[in-house]
């Protein structure tokens, strides 16, 4: 299997439901994908202008800058400690990290990629790419031989789930004992909200509380598309084991995947500067407050979602049904078919939407109006 095996674009198939709820006198109300709709932070902004004058090729193993910063930040904001820029790498977004990752390790036909139930559909797409077998499953205990690479997701998209020091150290004993390496895709760890993530630091797989000072065929994914503002950026990185890291470096500069040198930059300030990582969290706590008790008056169950950008809901119904009665009050969520087989009966509601449409979106679900928008 290859590129071309790949099925449809998943999301071609909202776009009835899409143009329904355009018809909504009131207008569209779209929560269905986490595309950031707040402004890009100055001083990050005014630091890509100022690195304009980009003749020379960057260098694919990022500044020693940008390296330095992202080891800072694991240590400030995530309490990783004791990485080098050795330990680090900058990419060109997460996701095409995630699609292929299995390609740069090396992996094919026989290999297995694990990956969540509730998943973002490019884990499996990276697994199938190369020819493994994508196989979803949230339990160690039944990952199975053959597995080279394992796939967490914390806090999850879609479903918002926070997994907790004890499971990643499962997870990664488990991957240790398959001889996989395991990759934590952690891109929303800056958004907790309730249980104890509500005060709590969410973990890291890098954490030494999971990996006892060991990164051994570990590694973090994050991504500064969601605290930042920067999904238009691609401005990513990955960490963790050294000696991996400097295999997928070398994939990398055979492939040409370089993040521009503009990019660098803006990415060093970013991550040098907490005041408007609260900012932004501030502003999804208040959307999420807003539309989460509106979502459940409108009779669906909010399971997980403890922490990331997205409310994982059901009424109890096929997800299709779910979204025509969304549609015709003029609101467009993600449905649970997307990431994966196991959750045909949820949706995601997205609080990457302005604060007018989300309040707008509360009002509609709390008074229960007609498709007329009476």
């Amino acid at each position: 299997m290859g590129v071309r095996d790949l099925a449809d674009y998943p999301w071609d198939a909202v776009a009835p439901y899409q143009e329904r709820a355009r018809r909504h006198p009131g207008g569209i109300v779209d929560l269905s994908i986490g595309s950031p709709v707040d402004p890009t932070p100055a001083v990050i902004a005014d630091a890509l202008r100022a690195a304009t004058d980009a003749h020379a090729y960057p260098q694919t193993v990022g500044t020693a800058a940008l390296r330095e910063a992202v080891v800072a930040w694991f240590a400030r904001r995530r309490g990783v400690t004791g990485l080098t820029p050795a330990h680090v790498l900058p990419t060109i977004g997460s996701k095409e990290l995630v699609a292929l990752l299995p390609l740069l390790l090396g992996l094919g036909p026989g290999d297995v990629v694990v990956h969540p139930t509730a998943a973002y559909p490019t884990y499996e797409a990276g697994a199938r790419v190369v020819g493994a077998e994508p196989f979803a499953s949230d339990d160690p205990a039944d990952w199975p031989g053959g597995t080279r690479l394992v796939w967490v997701n914390s806090p999850g998209n879609p479903d918002g789930r926070v997994l907790g020091v004890d499971e990643l150290a499962t997870a990664v004993r488990r991957a240790h004992e398959l001889d996989a390496v395991i990759a934590s895709d952690e891109c929303y760890a800056e958004l907790g909200w309730s249980g104890p993530w509500a005060q709590a630091r969410i973990p890291s797989i890098l954490d030494d509380a999971v990996v006892a000072g060991d990164t051994t065929d570990v590694l973090a994914v994050y991504s500064l598309s969601k605290q930042s503002n920067l999904a238009g950026y691609r401005a990513a990185f990955l960490a963790g084991d050294p000696a991996l890291v400097e295999r997928v470096l070398t994939a990398r500069k055979h492939l040409g995947l370089m993040l521009p040198a503009p990019v660098q930059a803006a990415m060093t300030v970013a991550l040098g500067d907490d005041e408007h990582v609260e900012r932004q969290k501030e502003r999804y706590r208040a959307r999420r407050d807003v539309l989460l008790p509106a979502v459940a008056a409108a009779g669906f169950r909010i399971d997980h979602s403890e922490g990331g950008l997205y409310l994982w809901a059901t009424r109890g119904e096929d997800a299709w049904e779910s979204l025509g009665w969304l549609a015709e009050r003029g609101i467009l969520a993600g449905p649970g078919h997307f990431y994966g087989t196991h959750y045909p009966n949820h949706v995601r509601f997205s609080l990457t939407a302005t604060d007018e449409r989300v309040r707008e979106a509360a009002r509609r679900l709390s008074d229960l109006e007609d498709s007329s928008g009476s």
